[in-house]
């Protein structure tokens, strides 16, 4: 038997990379964290330096080996997650020719109405899956164009975050149909570059990456940076995916009839389908899934962990006082103040829309609001209203996926805030489906990029690996009570906003 027995996955996030190791049976061994910073030089702007990815990449690899005393010669093969929807132009060299512009970067305005003159936005959903819009890498290399003609010209390939790492340990220039299909560039159906998009924005087709399946190996560990990494040279590189299609794998989402909710600070819900999903309002989005041949679909909330980390800090400061005194998360402290409260909160609805929003409204106006509001009200239906609204908020986009036929057995919860029971339970009630509580809630990313390499170097069979690496662990069904008053209250949500629309412009002309 091989001794090459463990998965070295990298997770490039926003805030830092974390280095995490798998054996042969799929567990977990150990993980290493390395940080890193962004710089927000401009309004709407965030980029990142390549060279504090790689620096991470190399000290979480030498720090995770010693701290779990694993043999470099044992590592099967190096993965890949990473963040997305950047633009990171390197030479052929694999050295980057400027700091990244990363997805949270918003400058590229200009070139989103340019190429909506070129190409109509409908036409770009249909053959990309994705909105025509600044935040997607298409409008960042346009802007280098536009902006530094130099850099544009001598960029050997516009790569992503893990790409560039990926090129940098091979030599290769790779990506993955998940990390392509973030781009605003890749033709969902035919798995490749849209030569139409290509052509209206006058790009050259050579400065984008190969295409390869998410489990292939795309090379080797050169000699020369092996020594820097800490693993033999020769080591397989399997090139993983984009970190929300690797959290899609760890979180067991890869057949149909499944479907994940992450909840952190923000939240989305992402399905497996064998097609893609194309809203007639655009209220979603398809991105490519880590399992070759199926799609992800997904909607992306903007404050959902935010809105009630705001509710922490804005109501419920007696909890977060009791909760310091008792050593616990003030969050549980709140939950069972909301479980005083009924479901519907006695007729107190909020609009969770502290940032603006993204799926399902697109609207950066949007505004936050408690709506219904009596002499009557406490502090405990303000908690439970907050919960009900970010979950409200969540089933809108659930019901965009429906109503497109999509077939949704049950709802996997991950991440941090996956961890109340209360709040899977409204879960449940909101989303009138049983809701599943993984084993793992917070390593699905690390997890899928994983089971990527070990798929690609042999160690593991396929993606249902997943069920065994992170099982569900209970099951929690709708309350049949909740969900009919809930049933009465999510058209109500739905009208709320519609309603608040026009003042939400308004507010927007004054302050």
């Amino acid at each position: 038997m091989s001794q090459k027995q463990y998965v070295l996955a990298h997770d490039l996030g926003t805030t830092g990379n974390k280095a995490t190791l798998y054996n042969a049976e799929g567990h977990l061994v150990g993980s290493a964290f390395h940080g890193y910073g962004t710089e927000f030089a401009h309004t709407g702007w965030a980029e990142q330096n390549p060279e504090d990815w790689w620096q991470a990449v190399c000290d979480s690899t030498r720090q995770l080996l010693a701290q779990t005393k694993i043999a470099p010669a044992a590592v099967a093969c190096i993965t890949f997650s990473g963040q997305m929807m950047g633009c990171v132009p390197l030479d052929a060299q694999a050295r980057p020719l400027r700091s990244a512009i990363i997805w949270a970067d918003q400058r590229a305005v200009a070139q989103e109405q340019w190429m909506a003159e070129r190409v109509p936005p409908e036409e770009v959903y249909r053959i990309t899956g994705h909105r025509l819009s600044a935040s997607y890498s298409l409008n960042k290399i346009l802007w280098l164009k536009d902006n530094q003609p130099d850099i544009y010209a001598a960029a050997h390939k516009f790569v992503h975050a893990k790409d560039a790492m990926v090129a940098r340990l091979t030599g290769n220039f790779v990506t993955d149909p998940s990390d392509a299909s973030g781009m605003n560039l890749y033709d969902l159906q035919s798995g490749d570059w849209s030569a139409r998009i290509v052509e209206a924005a006058e790009l050259n087709p050579a400065q984008l990456p190969d295409i390869h399946p998410s489990t292939a190996v795309v090379g080797e560990l050169l000699p020369a940076v092996a020594g820097e990494v800490g693993l033999p040279a020769g080591t397989p590189v399997v090139i993983g995916g984009g970190d929300g299609a690797c959290a899609a794998a760890g979180a067991g989402v890869v057949a149909q009839g499944s479907a994940y909710n992450y909840v952190g600070s923000s939240s989305w819900i992402a399905l497996a389908t064998p097609q893609p999903i194309f809203d007639p309002h655009q209220r979603t989005f398809t991105f490519a899934h880590l399992v070759p041949g199926m799609f992800m679909p997904t909607g992306t909330m903007q404050a959902a962990g935010a809105s009630y980390q705001w509710a922490r800090d804005q109501l419920a400061l007696p909890e977060a006082s009791a909760a310091a005194g008792l050593e616990l998360s003030p969050y549980e402290l709140m939950n069972l103040a909301a479980q005083k409260s009924v479901p519907g909160a006695n007729g107190l609805i909020f609009l969770p829309y502290l940032m603006g929003e993204r799926s399902p409204r697109w609207n950066t106006r949007a505004r936050g609001s408690f709506v219904g509001l009596t002499i009557r009200h406490t502090r405990a239906d303000m908690i439970r209203a907050v919960l009900e609204g970010v979950t409200m908020n969540l089933r809108v986009i659930l019901d965009a996926f429906t109503r497109q036929g999509a077939q949704i057995d049950a709802m996997r919860v991950i991440g941090g805030g996956a961890r109340g029971l209360f709040w899977n339970q409204l879960m449940a009630d909101i989303y009138e489906m049983p809701v599943q509580r993984l084993a793992i809630l917070e390593e699905a990313t690390s997890m899928g990029a994983a089971l990527a390499g070990g798929i690609g170097v042999g160690l593991y069979p396929d993606f249902s690996m997943s069920e065994s690496m992170n099982p569900v662990v209970q099951t929690v069904n709708p309350n049949p009570a909740a969900q009919a008053q809930y049933q009465k209250f999510v058209p109500i949500f739905e009208a709320m906003y519609h309603a608040l629309v026009p003042i939400y412009d308004s507010l927007a002309e004054v302050s």
